[in-house]
């Protein structure tokens, strides 16, 4: 037994285990007879369970350990990505209504609904090809990596535990026991790091005396143009569009409002979801701040700003409380694997194997939906050996490689909704030269060294990130626009509902009823923050 954890923070732990097990059995024990129970837990739950499953599904062990890692080494600059609570509202506001009028289990059929059969087994590709190689392996890496330093057991192990244990409770319980649990897990999860983040403010005198110790480069939103990583307009321009592909078109996201009883359940759940994301920023990119200005005080070693998370925790929590972080950590590493996990599950089941076995029996598409989801884990922890090799910011990593991937599925949806005009072969040009571009700039980024750096080769792989992802996302929407514009219209009874403006006069109606004035408010409230935050940490605020 690991002498960082006490007896105390050992009781901590087994509670929090106990009750995600009793919440698991409990969940297992309910029908899982049909697809719908099965992969949408019967499109039955309420919008406290949708909100805080989505926040739950977003923050991983990778993204508390590498958010405070970033903080310490680059200052706030990435919470742009954790400003994203006005990009949920757009999925509840905007994207929520089409969804689920479409019925539909997943993202991909919603594209064939708007476009085509082929732009849905292309995304489902990407979809699935991302999770494997990117959600599920990097958060398994971190939290074995948590898990070693925090449990004391060995990063083999604890890596293949918590992957098991995650994947039993998944195949066997589905979305109803994957959403239920994250719900439990997001409390614990927000508790520990505030907890952690009041000790951590104490520690350096209070949040006044943090703002105005730090360099104010450390605290600016919005960098210089000449800034190498992080050039404001890169920042501020880039970061939306990975939000609107993660948060509005990414099924392990959207999967959480498609189980909702309705409309409103669904939308009121992306509003409780956009307060929660409103708290990483200064729950887990604060206390990296306050590990840098502890590190130059010479109160806390840090020797790896990508340990800022952990060095914190081991310095300033007491004996006892330490077990609620480390059970919040694992709350982190357990919902984002099990979110993952189902959601590949779906995607292989509904928009592959049903397409293929169109006959298929409900008690079919459940079974196949286990061994799919039995076949990530194995996947999972395959990759793990590979995954070791990784160095440096995870959080860095995960940003660049999704603004690669990200622009042309935003394009797709965002564009499809809106203008009724555009048709599937614009749809599948954009997708189809959009991700051979993305790939090609990741694969170009991995092997530059092989270039001559005045080759143009070189310089398309030495790019940076943010401006690529603009770029990219314009290009695709030409493209997109064009072809559509010089090919024929699409039928205007497959596109009915699936746009605003093929909506329905009924169906308008039936979304009106379903929001009203507090809704609105506390949505101008979360929007009003976000702009206080973003003017306090720039040089008209902390920052100046």
């Amino acid at each position: 037994m690991n002498q960082f954890l006490g007896t105390i923070d050992w009781i901590f732990v087994i509670l929090y285990l106990i009750v995600i097990a009793g919440i698991s059995i409990w969940s297992i024990r309910k029908s899982k007879e049909t697809a719908s129970d099965y992969f949408l837990a019967n499109r039955n739950l309420g919008w406290w369970v949708i909100g805080a499953s989505i926040l739950a599904s977003n923050v991983g062990s990778e993204h508390i350990v590498g958010l405070a890692g970033s903080a310490a080494k680059s200052g706030v600059v990435l919470g742009h990505y954790e400003m994203h609570s006005y990009i949920v509202l757009i999925l509840g506001w905007v994207f929520v209504p089409f969804y689920m009028r479409s019925m539909v289990y997943t993202m991909p059929e919603f594209l064939e609904r708007r476009f085509n059969p082929q732009s849905r087994r292309l995304l489902s590709i990407i979809q699935l090809l991302s999770y494997v190689l990117t959600k599920a392996s990097v958060t398994i890496f971190a939290g074995a990596l948590v898990f070693q330093q925090f449990v004391g057991v060995d990063f083999w192990t604890g890596a293949i535990i918590l992957v098991v244990v995650t994947g039993v409770y998944t195949i066997f319980g589905g979305l109803h026991a994957v959403m239920y649990t994250e719900a439990i897990q997001a409390i614990v999860l927000l508790l520990g790091s505030f907890v952690l983040m009041l000790f951590g403010l104490k520690e350096v005198g209070g949040w006044d005396n943090l703002m105005h110790s730090l360099p104010k480069e450390k605290l600016n939103f919005f960098p210089p143009l000449s800034d190498p990583e992080f050039p404001w307009a890169g920042i501020l321009f880039a970061a939306p569009i990975v939000g609107l592909w993660y948060w509005c078109t990414d099924q392990h996201i959207v999967q959480r409002c498609l189980a909702g009883k309705d409309e409103r359940a669904a939308r009121r759940g992306t509003i409780f979801a956009a307060f929660l994301k409103l708290m990483p920023f200064f729950i887990f990119l604060i206390p990296g701040l306050i590990a840098y200005q502890l590190h130059a005080q010479g109160k806390l070693q840090l020797d790896d700003t990508n340990a800022a998370f952990p060095a914190l925790v081991k310095t300033i929590m007491p004996v006892g409380l330490r077990g609620l972080l480390a059970g919040g950590l694992l709350a982190a590493l357990m919902s984002s694997l099990a979110s993952v996990y189902n959601a590949c599950s779906t995607l292989y089941t509904m928009d592959i194997y049903q397409k293929q076995h169109p006959d298929a029996s409900e008690k079919q598409l459940v079974k196949v939906g286990r061994i799919a989801t039995g076949i990530v884990v194995l996947l999972g922890m395959a990759w793990i050996p590979l995954m070791s090799r990784i160095s440096g910011g995870l959080y860095n990593y995960l940003q660049s490689v999704q603004s690669y991937l990200a622009p042309p599925i935003a394009v797709v949806f965002l564009f499809g909704v809106f203008f009724k005009r555009l048709n599937a072969k614009g749809a599948y040009s954009s997708m189809v030269i959009g991700f051979i571009l993305g790939v090609a700039k990741l694969t170009i980024q991995i092997t530059k060294d092989n270039f001559s750096p005045d080759s143009l080769i070189y310089q398309y792989g030495n790019m940076n990130f943010l401006y690529f992802c603009i770029y990219l996302f314009v290009f695709s929407a030409i493209i997109m626009v064009v072809v559509s514009l010089l090919t024929e219209k699409p039928d205007e009874q497959q596109i009915q509902g699936l746009t605003f403006a093929t909506t329905v006069s009924s169906d308008k109606a039936a979304s009106r009823a379903s929001w009203n004035a507090i809704d609105v408010v506390l949505s101008l409230i979360i929007v009003a923050i976000i702009v206080g935050v973003m003017i306090y940490f720039s040089p008209l605020g902390v920052a100046g």
